[in-house]
């Protein structure tokens, strides 16, 4: 598989939710070298906390395959999957996750622990990680600078007024 390709997929989902200022997390699921799902964070759009970019793209994969089991798929993601997006992903069965960058305060892919491939589950998942891991980062970096500048600007124009 081109991981790279398709960790570029992802960072245009990503690019989709930084345009309506939503974190910039993208994912896609491949199958038999096809883009099956995609998914961008809308937490703050859809007001939904499950609205994670994995879970999106997993909904779309199974509506196309008909099934729930994502058995033979590799997700993408910009970031390392939180622990919902882990519980998800072995739920469905996925058998691979590519990610780009590490989440130092949720990651659930082996950052703060690896849910996907925790023995006493019924399923485990192949994790691969790094893969564009600089524009990942540099994309979720920038991200929230933007919104701590615009946090800083707005407290300051109260505070003139």
């Amino acid at each position: 598989m081109n991981h790279e390709k398709y960790m570029r997929a992802a960072l245009h989902e990503a690019e989709k939710a930084k345009a309506i200022g939503e974190v910039p997390i993208g994912a896609v699921i491949v199958y038999k070298d096809e883009i099956i799902g995609k998914g961008y964070n809308l937490r703050e759009i859809d007001q939904d906390p499950t609205a994670h970019a994995e879970i999106i793209a997993i909904q779309e994969a199974t509506d196309h395959l008909g099934s729930w089991r994502l058995n033979d798929c590799v997700l993408y993601v910009t970031l390392e999957p939180c622990p919902m997006c882990a519980g998800a992903i072995i739920q469905s069965r996925i058998a691979t996750v590519v990610y780009g960058t590490t989440d130092p305060k949720a990651g659930c892919a082996g950052t703060l622990m690896n849910l996907l491939d925790e023995p006493r589950f019924n399923h485990q998942t192949a994790v691969i990680s790094g893969v564009l891991e600089e524009e990942c980062s540099s994309m979720l970096t920038h991200f929230f600078r933007e919104l701590r500048k615009e946090k800083k600007r707005l407290k300051k124009m109260a505070s003139e007024s």
